[in-house]
């Protein structure tokens, strides 16, 4: 199945993956997990193997595949069960490095892409404030041009990787007397003067730093402004497609995985002389969460095709990122009831899943953002256009 998206090569790439991480990620994810930290000699590894260099063009070390390779590195992400490992990579992978692909000036891409690819250099993308959350045009953080140089004051929350990334990918406020949405997309040295960053203890996702940072008169150079001056917004705007289909294709992997596990617990515990996949009622309900996980997949693998043919798919992405992410929130408290007792321990894996997955519906733009989102474009006619 899914044969018009999956080429052998497809299929070859996906095993050596699967491989690499039983190998260099599994091993380790308990203990990851519980120090909330991740290493950083996974990250040149990973560099190492290409993993972050799917969608980026060879001149600055990548590999230029089509989308369904980072597909399948989504997915197989998940199945080493930690969200906050998936979400540290593909947060460095596909938020930070894509601004500094379409906005990055030649310098930025052969400094900073060219490292980041390779795995060397980590980054992080800073847009949610604590006042601000899903509301971008809420932002308060600023940037005021003094001289040769940018001055940025203001502060961000919950950032994957906002603890010991090297570089920081900034979207704050400028000429807003002009504007209230005139914003710039600033790069930001970590060891920059005036950078300063707190952990975040979360529920889920305890694998990776998510971080509080502030900005105190922190001074970068003029060059350090990616694309155009008040267009950081549209920017914005425009790259959410990309990370919404990603959190919805890792909620359709999470929630499949979760269903391959417990289907074989089902197989294998027994209660009154039978094993437990012999009751109808757990057996119906199982035959409802993988019909529901199969339409997210297939809508969502539809719409990573339509993305990578140039279309722009800000409804459809809110819609995969909408339903995935309920149905995987759904998937995995049925799980864990059909696990009974064993599925409340953190030794077996659904604890975890759960935790991890209650995120989807709310990081990326809350499912409620992205329901008045396709509501303006079903209802009222509202027509988002790519910034030029």
């Amino acid at each position: 199945m899914y044969k018009e998206y999956f080429t052998e090569e497809h299929l070859m790439f996906r095993e050596g993956l699967r491989t690499f991480l039983q190998q260099e990620v599994v091993p380790h994810i308990d203990k990851w997990e519980a120090e909330g930290t991740i290493p950083r000699e996974i990250w040149p590894k990973m560099g190492e193997m290409g993993y972050f260099g799917l969608r980026y063009p060879e001149q600055y070390g990548g590999m230029e595949l089509d989308i369904f390779y980072m597909i399948i590195w989504l997915e197989e992400m998940q199945r080493v069960n930690s969200g906050g490992f998936a979400a540290a990579m593909w947060a460095h992978a596909f938020l930070a490095m894509t601004h500094l692909m379409k906005e990055g000036s030649e310098e930025i891409k052969q400094k900073y892409l060219r490292a980041s690819i390779a795995g060397e250099m980590i980054g992080c993308l800073c847009i949610t404030e604590p006042f601000g959350g899903s509301d971008v045009g809420a932002m308060r953080t600023n940037a005021v041009k003094d001289g040769d140089e940018w001055v940025l004051n203001g502060s961000k929350t919950f950032i994957t990787n906002g603890i010991y990334s090297d570089y920081l990918v900034v979207i704050a406020k400028m000429n807003t007397d002009k504007n209230p949405k005139n914003m710039g997309v600033f790069l930001v040295d970590r060891d920059t003067p005036g950078v300063s960053a707190a952990k975040l203890d979360k529920l889920g996702w305890r694998a990776s730093d998510t971080g509080e940072i502030a900005f105190d008169n922190v001074r970068i150079p003029l060059s350090n402004l990616m694309g155009e001056e008040n267009k950081g917004f549209y920017y914005v705007m425009q790259h959410f497609a990309l990370e919404r289909l990603i959190m919805g294709v890792n909620a359709h992997a999470r929630a499949e995985y979760a269903l391959e596990y417990t289907q074989q617990y089902m197989s294998e515990r027994t209660a009154f002389g039978k094993t437990i996949d012999k009751f109808q009622a757990l057996r119906h309900r199982m035959a409802e969460m993988v019909t529901e996980v199969e339409m997210c997949k297939s809508f969502n693998y539809q719409i990573a095709k339509n993305l990578d043919e140039g279309v722009y798919v800000v409804k459809e992405a809110c819609m995969s990122k909408l339903q995935s992410t309920k149905v995987s929130d759904e998937v995995m408290y049925s799980c864990l009831q059909f696990l009974g007792g064993y599925g409340y321990m953190e030794e077996y894996p659904l604890a975890r899943m759960s935790r991890d997955s209650r995120l989807g519906p709310i990081g990326g733009g809350t499912s409620e953002i992205l329901k008045e989102v396709i509501a303006k474009m079903v209802i009222d006619g509202k027509t988002y256009k790519k910034e030029a």
